[in-house]
């Protein structure tokens, strides 16, 4: 059974988001929790700004087992929380992961950032040993769904991620982005994310560095770069400040700014799970601030040509799905008709074993007549097999395997 349970933008405020947020580490030790307790074969931790995800392949029927782990792991009592997550099994829970990886349920609709995020939770799960064939095989096609539903349909958006319409709201408000001075805090993918859009806009950027002991510290074209440790002294001087970073501490602490008095108001965008920057910063008047609930679009597209693009990225979807659910269906299969192949080959080998004797053969060419009649026997009742698969109904053809089993089983009984 494939089970999720999830909260997302739709269902949790950013400060109840930020609450179930996992750093690496705690994603790694919470995986191996959720193997043992609820002995999971496969087990995937889907944890973006917008959203955290839980997913498991497991013989377990009780949804609630996953909110009950994710409360045990977190130390609080799960009916607090209950109203912000949502569960989904099988059919529902694959349907809602295919339309998620190619951004249909994105805060932005039909963003980018998505994708990535679900290949890099899979390529993490794997390389820690946490996947089993479903769970990859089920990841891998959405994400070649997903790939799919972005090379053949265009949505008519020009804001595909947080930043981006970040920038155009702020305009919208008549704020001046050309000469404005800007510092993004974070030096990981969303903050050079951020950064760029930043200097494509006009601005002069600057982006914090941590300097740690090996490794080199790039720089995105186009933007200087200062010490995390001296981003507070800068500040003052900034028209606008983002913080996009994974740390599990505040970046810019109320404390920090209460004491400062800038010349100018400065507008200040978190883009952080759990939140960079402290809420109670909102209060001062000096300071704007936003997080990143505040840069959502509908996920019902608003006009004609998206929803042509929604409708047109559901058909595809939907056909990917039917793959998924076809190999899913028939992983028990294949093995049943190997096994029934075997029987057929060694039921036709005892039979025929008497006939080859009797022929003019040394031992060795008899082994080598023996061995090319299996490979030809086998073949041949695969492909029959194979073909009965292509030509019958599910149910009925899953009976004929059935009734080939009983009669091996019934020959078996009665040797």
């Amino acid at each position: 059974m494939i089970q999720m349970i999830g909260t997302d933008h739709t269902l949790a405020p950013v400060n109840v988001r930020s609450f179930f947020s996992f750093t690496k580490e705690e994603s790694k030790q919470f995986m191996t929790q959720i193997q043992i307790d609820l002995s999971a074969s496969g087990v995937l931790l889907l944890a973006t700004c917008n959203r955290m995800e839980l997913w498991v392949s497991t013989d377990r029927e009780d949804p609630d087992d996953l909110l009950r782990e994710i409360c045990l792991f977190k130390g609080v009592e799960e009916e607090r929380y209950r109203g912000y997550f949502q569960s989904r099994t099988d059919k529902e829970a694959v349907g809602h992961l295919f339309a998620l990886t190619c951004g249909l349920k994105s805060a932005i609709l039909a963003e980018d950032q998505i994708l990535t995020q679900v290949k890099s939770a899979l390529s993490f799960a794997r390389e820690n040993y946490f996947t089993d064939s479903v769970i990859e095989v089920l990841f891998r096609m959405a994400v070649t769904a997903a790939k799919k539903v972005k090379t053949d349909v265009t949505f008519t958006h020009a804001d595909t991620t947080a930043i981006e319409k970040a920038v155009s709201m702020l305009k919208e408000q008549r704020f001046l982005f050309r000469g404005a001075n800007c510092m993004v805090i974070g030096n990981g993918e969303y903050g050079r994310l951020a950064a760029n859009t930043l200097v494509k806009n006009g601005a002069n950027v600057t982006i914090t560095i941590r300097q740690y002991h090996s490794g080199r510290v790039e720089i995105p074209s186009g933007c200087s770069g200062i010490s995390y440790g001296d981003r507070m002294d800068y500040l003052p001087e900034c028209d606008l400040v983002v913080s996009a970073t994974t740390s599990p501490h505040c970046t810019i602490e109320y404390d920090d700014l209460l004491g400062m008095h800038p010349d100018h108001p400065i507008i200040l965008l978190d883009f952080a799970i759990p939140q960079d920057i402290d809420p109670r910063v909102s209060h001062l008047k000096d300071f704007t601030l936003y997080n990143i609930d505040d840069f959502r679009s509908d996920s019902v597209p608003e006009n004609e040509a998206n929803r042509e693009a929604y409708r047109k990225a559901r058909e595809i979807l939907a056909e990917e799905e039917n793959e998924f659910w076809f190999w899913m269906n028939d992983r028990d299969i294949v093995p049943r008709i190997h096994r029934i192949k075997d029987q057929a080959v060694e039921d036709y080998n005892l039979r025929m074993h008497k006939i080859i004797r009797r022929l003019p053969l040394a031992e060795k060419e008899q082994k080598a007549l023996t061995g090319d009649m299996d490979r030809a026997v086998g073949k041949v009742v695969a492909k029959l097999i194979f073909d009965l698969q292509d030509h019958l109904p599910d149910r009925e053809f899953r009976d004929c395997i059935s009734g080939l089993e009983k009669i091996y089983q019934k020959e078996e009984f009665d040797s």
